[in-house]
């Protein structure tokens, strides 16, 4: 690639990948149609490249004009086709007689929120997210880099329609707890012997009113009156983490 030199932008459903977790689990992921990569070379020698896969070399600064400014690239940006659907009922079909929590978010749009749910939910071993389809930010860059890989390895359903899908998810055998600091029900209280889905809302307006309408019940995590609320994906890794305690 020629110094200063500028790529074509990439189709507006076709996202770039950058940062060595991202990249390199996207080239894992069976599932993932992988177009272009354009690496250093010391970067490119670490990887496992897919044979067919067409690899431009360029320098850290030409990457650089690929991501957004102060991007972390690591010398890695990855063109890709985003992943095929996933279905609500496929899931919850495949995850019969399974214990793993479910993450059901409500209107959580910054993408690096939720990379960082994903994140928590391969941590501790969630069955899935389950977002809205409009309302939920699309594959990016910035959501794989927060991922950390997790957007590979982490079942994503979207659905058109929330409230239909607690319904279904119910019919399934899941107590659904909304998470919101006015309950008085602590979520560790809450959380008993079946399989939880873990509903959350954006930061700010939290759940709405019919979201939370769809939950068996609804609790808060155990934080100090000194804090009014806690970062969405925070407070999903926490809310992961209660679940997995109980269920070990």
């Amino acid at each position: 690639m020629r110094k200063g030199h500028r790529p074509s932008k990439p189709p507006s459903n076709r996202p770039r990948f950058w940062g060595r977790h991202a990249v390199t689990a996207a080239l894992a992921n069976p599932n993932r149609v992988c177009r272009k990569l354009w690496a250093t070379r010391e970067a490119a020698a670490a990887l496992d490249i897919p044979n067919g896969l067409t690899v431009a070399f360029a320098e850290a600064p030409d990457l650089g004009r690929m991501v957004p400014s102060d991007a972390p690239h690591q010398g890695l940006v990855l063109e890709v086709d985003p992943l095929e659907d996933v279905w609500l009922g496929d899931l919850l079909a495949d995850g019969a007689g399974d214990t793993r929590p479910l993450l059901v978010l409500d209107q959580v749009t910054d993408p690096h929120n939720v990379g960082a749910i994903l994140r928590s939910a391969a941590a501790f071993d969630a069955l899935g997210i389950v977002t809205q389809d409009r309302h939920a930010p699309p594959e990016s860059g910035a959501l794989a880099k927060a991922a950390s890989g997790a957007l590979e390895i982490v079942p994503w359903v979207r659905v058109v329609n929330l409230s239909r899908a607690l319904e279904e998810i119910a019919e399934a055998g899941f107590w659904r707890i909304g998470l919101t600091g006015h309950s008085n029900r602590l979520l560790g209280e809450a959380i008993g012997t079946a399989r939880v889905a873990l509903v959350l809302g954006a930061e700010g307006e939290g759940m709405r009113a019919n979201t939370e309408a769809h939950c068996d019940e609804l609790a808060k995590l155990p934080i100090s009156n000194k804090m009014e609320s806690l970062n969405v994906s925070n407070a999903a890794a926490i809310a992961l983490y209660a679940a997995a305690s109980a269920r070990a």
